[in-house]
C-alpha cells in the first residue's frame, strides 16, 4: 500500500542513499520543520521527497527521488499529488519546482500541470550546470 509521512530522525540513513545533494547538517532542520517526506509500498522506503519556501512563502519541491526499480510505476504523482494537497491544506495558494534544463523531469512536472515560469542560468563556479527551469501551479 501506498503512502506517505515524514521523515523522522531515525529514517536519515534511507534518506542518503537517494539524497546526494543536502548537507547533512541540513536533515535535522527539515525533519523538525516538517519539510521531508519518506514515501512507501507495503511500509518499505521507496523514495524521498523535500521542499522548501520561495521567498519565505510559496511551497517550492526541490526534490522528489525514487529508487530506480521504484519508477515509472505512479508513485511521484501521488507523492506529488499528496504534497499539494498539504501545501493547499496549509494555506498555499501556488507550488513551485525547478529542474535543469537537460533533465526529464520537466515532462513529469509538465504532465502534472506546472507550467514553465522562467530560467536561471548558474554560471558561478563551483556552481555551474546547465540552464535551470523554474516551473509553477496553481493549488
Amino acid at each position: 500500500m501506498f503512502s506517505v509521512a515524514y521523515a523522522t530522525i531515525q529514517d536519515k540513513p534511507y534518506w542518503y542513499s537517494l539524497d546526494r545533494h543536502m548537507p547533512k547538517s541540513e536533515y535535522e532542520l527539515k525533519v523538525r520543520d516538517r519539510r521531508c517526506y519518506m514515501i512507501r509500498d507495503n511500509e518499505k522506503p521507496v523514495g524521498i521527497l523535500r521542499y522548501n519556501l520561495f521567498w519565505d512563502m510559496i511551497p517550492f519541491l526541490t526534490l522528489i527521488y525514487f529508487e530506480e526499480a521504484r519508477r515509472r510505476q505512479g508513485f511521484g504523482a501521488k507523492a506529488m499529488a499528496h504534497w499539494e494537497s498539504e501545501m493547499r491544506a496549509l494555506g498555499h495558494k501556488m507550488a513551485m519546482t525547478s529542474t535543469m534544463a537537460n533533465e526529464k523531469a520537466q515532462f513529469f512536472y509538465r504532465k502534472l500541470g506546472y507550467k514553465d515560469m522562467g530560467c536561471l542560468v548558474m554560471n558561478t563556479p563551483p556552481y555551474e550546470q546547465p540552464l535551470e527551469v523554474f516551473l509553477g501551479k496553481g493549488l
